[in-house]
């Protein structure tokens, strides 16, 4: 039963809180009941309230009727600590399988402050937050990459039990982030394919561009170079921070070939994220073919992230 009503409150609060970057939460987006505390108060005041009727007791009727009132004003004061409360979506860096997907969330406050504000989850724990009067509070929260893809969480639970935990007042917001998560790097033998055809077609090759073929002498370190390719030599010599400099040979362009490995698609595509890092890391140029896609040679940071993005979403539908 309640797995069939499961899809029917999605869509119920799809329509009620629709996903939207920033969401401003107010009478409309919030519900509150009685947690388990407020429950066990309230069936507290109920006996009280029949012991001050069987025993017509005036002190019984005037500490019940107190605390009920202490009940209904806490009612308000829970409501008012989430009303106003401005969630936004923040950023969140790609990772590989098996590691913690991080998303970060940005609480706002605009009128008032709002304290101990929960969110996360469930059934994992929440994360406490107090927000400060116009003030704002970021929150990194995390979950498992179980799968390469996008990784979209379900909707968050952001709540309220304060000041007294009588009450909760909750909220369901899904503020339409993503995480793009990499196969799992796997470490093994490649075949290379080198894209020439004859061997002879090595004889003339020349020089170009920066590799890790042919070294062609050192050259001032500049940012974003590989610290592995400093000549620490030259430096305790006084000579400064000095890069070795190598060149790729024409011709000798390396291809990752998703066809010429074995093993079921995934341990292929975990295999050549592995040699995608690598061969970044060296800054030696390579190509990637997949079924229905291929990446030119190329190295550097974009070349990585855009290899590492078509490994993640191969076979994807969307």
């Amino acid at each position: 039963m309640r797995a069939a009503l499961k899809p029917l409150w999605r869509r119920w609060l799809a329509r009620r809180i629709p996903p939207a970057a920033s969401v401003r939460l107010n009478q409309r987006r919030i519900f509150i009941l009685p947690s388990r505390v407020g429950g066990a108060f309230a069936v507290a005041l109920l006996l009280m309230l029949l012991v001050g009727i069987n025993y017509q007791n005036s002190l019984a009727y005037g500490l019940t009727f107190l605390l009920a009132s202490v009940f209904v004003v806490t009612i308000l004061h829970t409501y008012r600590n989430l009303a106003g409360l401005v969630l936004k979506a923040g950023g969140g860096g790609a990772v590989f399988v098996g590691e913690q997907a991080r998303f970060r969330v940005r609480l706002e406050s605009r009128e008032r402050e709002h304290q101990a504000i929960a969110l996360g989850w469930p059934p994992a724990e929440l994360v406490l937050r107090d927000v400060p009067r116009d003030g704002q509070t970021e929150v990194d929260l995390s979950l498992p990459a179980t799968r390469r893809g996008w990784l979209r969480p379900e909707r968050l639970r952001v709540e309220s039990r304060f000041p007294l935990g009588l009450l909760v007042a909750w909220s369901w917001v899904d503020l339409d982030q993503a995480v793009l998560v990499y196969p799992r790097p796997l470490e093994g033998d490649l075949p290379l394919s080198a894209g020439l055809g004859d061997e002879e077609q090595d004889e003339g090759m020349r020089a170009r561009g920066q590799g890790a073929d042919d070294f062609q002498g050192l050259r001032e370190y500049q940012p974003g170079d590989s610290k592995r390719r400093l000549d620490w030599k030259a430096y305790s010599r006084g000579q400064g921070l000095l890069v070795k400099d190598f060149a790729m040979l024409s011709g000798r362009d390396l291809w990752l070939d998703f066809d010429s490995l074995g093993g079921d698609s995934e341990m292929r595509l975990s295999l050549l994220c592995h040699w995608v890092l690598q061969f970044s890391e060296r800054q030696q140029a390579f190509g990637l073919q997949l079924p229905g896609q291929v990446i030119a040679p190329d190295y550097g940071e974009g070349h990585r992230d855009a290899c590492l993005r078509a490994l993640a979403l191969f076979g994807a539908h969307s």
